[in-house]
């Protein structure tokens, strides 16, 4: 079928499909729109129509090429629900080429919109929905005592592992991930759960 004819969600999944090649083939610094319209089969006014930036397409392509695995996660504790959250987080991160987010940060810098959607996608609140489950699981477990525990404190792992990343360079691995759950995330979640509770 050819570009001119596809609408609505066939159109945009092809163009997002093809920003996603694009990018993995030759990076974010290399990206353009002219490519990602010819390897779509269309125009760039058709790109620009919906995302008027590079960035915009590539964060909307980020979204629709590495969505977050939303299937429920019961592994039976706590902890092993932790570090396959977690975990699956990490896989989805480590998929997208390298020199994305550090680009992508650069270049919204310079556009408050732009920065405040990339932002938004960087504080993955959906982890939070997927979290809460979770606690509730682990207080019928009597694995803790309320999950009455605030965003901020559940969104703890993914923002460690991301300054690991992002700030650090750290290659996070299983080990790093187990670290992080042990050392720092299940003491916190029980502190804080006994602090409601009390």
């Amino acid at each position: 079928m050819s570009g001119a004819r596809r609408r609505g969600e066939e159109l945009e999944h092809a163009l997002l499909t093809a920003a996603w090649a694009e990018l993995l083939e030759v990076g974010y610094p290399k990206l353009t729109m002219e490519n990602v319209a010819v390897r779509a089969g269309t125009s760039k006014p058709v790109i620009y129509r919906r995302w008027p930036t590079r960035a915009k397409l590539v964060i909307a392509a980020l979204a629709h090429n590495l969505p977050l695995q939303n299937e429920d996660v019961d592994t039976g504790s706590l902890r092993g629900d932790l570090l396959e959250i977690v975990g699956r987080g990490i896989r989805r991160y480590t998929r997208m080429p390298g020199d994305t987010l550090p680009g992508l940060i650069t270049e919204t810098f310079r556009d408050p919109e732009v920065f405040e959607e990339l932002r938004g996608r960087l504080r993955q609140d959906e982890v939070v929905q997927l979290l809460r489950p979770l606690l509730a699981r682990a207080v019928a477990r009597g694995e803790l005592a309320t999950d009455q525990i605030s965003d901020r404190v559940l969104r703890l792992p993914f923002d460690l592992l991301r300054s690991e990343t992002l700030l650090y360079g750290v290659l996070v691995d299983d080990t790093t991930i187990t670290e992080i759950i042990d050392d720092l995330v299940l003491p916190l979640y029980h502190h804080h759960a006994g602090s409601a509770a009390g």
